[in-house]
């Protein structure tokens, strides 16, 4: 293997513990944030569950506010924390932030398409450059090794202000231990080469990798290939490494059958969990029921990033007001909500 920098043993951690087929929640940029996964982990409890992705090149710059992504509850285990960039020695210190904070997995985002991340080399656009790309895997295990080795996080040159904000945020130390490192991607950057793109990635011995079924030209138009993925999982079923695919899954049962039928051991849905948790049960709940955990989330929201953040929660109000008599003019009001109390009013007596 590639990664000459430390031993060659697969970490795969919490991954070999998870029950087949894995139904897990996909990371969503600007979506995933720290409450959402709370609502979706009581509600819903996934089997795994990411963050929104971070910039490796930004906590190496000192950026604090992003690290906010990175803040979850006990009860959302395994949580992995995503990270994104396009500089080895970056991925290198993340990774001793990430293990400080005690997740229980890494996962390296090589498939957003999002035009200002591509364009830096990053995300969807790493599958144009697999040596990079490879590199990127092997100095995040490296750092995930000389932590669990003993090495102290203000040892390997991260700016004061993380170090200081880790400390806020987790005084108690995590016990030292290797992180399982996983990967997550596209079937290709303008063209379907994801046959090609999984062997070099296969060279850095994953735990897991895991494969939306566009292409970063495709963005998220069409349909996902699935049957892309199903040809990628022959080739990673190979190995020790585990393949989950994602793209339209809208139910578990809908879920099992593309594991079974793709020979995958999980599938990850995203935008099907949108204002609705108990995707993950495939159960039906009342509208009241629903309403109910819309204001959950609006409070349990502003409980953790305040009444001054409260905007970006207005997108998760318009997904939980769909489907019923009045919801848009009910979602009109909610779109103008400042505060937790405002939605319990408008959802209360509409």
């Amino acid at each position: 293997m590639i990664c000459e920098l430390f031993n060659h043993i697969m970490e795969k951690g919490f991954w070999n513990n998870l029950k087949r087929p894995i139904i897990g929640l996909s990371p969503m940029d600007g979506i995933s944030d720290a409450a959402f996964r709370i609502i979706m982990s009581k509600y819903g409890k996934p089997d795994v569950i990411f963050t929104e992705f971070v910039s490796v090149e930004g906590i190496c710059a000192g950026a604090t506010k992003p690290l906010s992504a990175f803040m979850y509850d006990e009860t959302e285990r395994p949580i992995v924390a995503q990270v994104f960039g396009s500089t080895p020695e970056a991925f290198y210190k993340a990774a001793f932030v990430v293990c400080e904070l005690g997740f229980d997995g890494i996962d390296i985002n090589m498939g957003c398409p999002s035009k200002n991340i591509a364009s830096k080399g990053a995300g969807a656009s790493l599958i144009l450059t697999p040596d990079l790309a490879k590199k990127i895997v092997c100095h995040t295990k490296k750092g995930i090794e000389e932590w669990a080795k003993g090495r102290k996080i203000g040892e390997v040159g991260l700016p004061e202000t993380i170090v200081s904000w880790i400390k806020n945020i987790r005084p108690e130390r995590s016990a030292r231990k290797m992180l399982p490192v996983s990967i997550k991607t596209r079937t290709g950057y303008n063209s379907n080469i994801v046959e090609e793109w999984v062997k070099h990635l296969l060279e850095t011995e994953p735990a897991n990798i895991s494969i939306h079924g566009r292409t970063l030209k495709q963005m998220y138009g069409g349909n996902a290939d699935w049957e892309a993925i199903g040809r990628a999982a022959r080739i990673i079923r190979q190995t020790q490494t585990s393949v989950m695919g994602n793209g339209d899954i809208k139910s578990v049962s809908e879920g099992r059958k593309k594991a079974e039928k793709y020979n995958l051991d999980g599938v990850l849905i995203g935008r099907a969990a949108l204002g609705n948790p108990w995707v993950f049960t495939d159960k039906e709940v009342s509208l009241e029921k629903r309403l109910a955990v819309a204001i959950e989330h609006a409070r349990t929201h502003e409980k953790i990033f305040g009444k001054e953040r409260f905007v970006p929660m207005r997108k998760h109000l318009a997904w939980y007001s769909r489907g019923f008599i009045n919801a848009s003019q009910i979602r009109q009001k909610l779109m103008q909500s400042s505060n937790a109390d405002e939605v319990e009013r408008i959802l209360l007596k509409p």
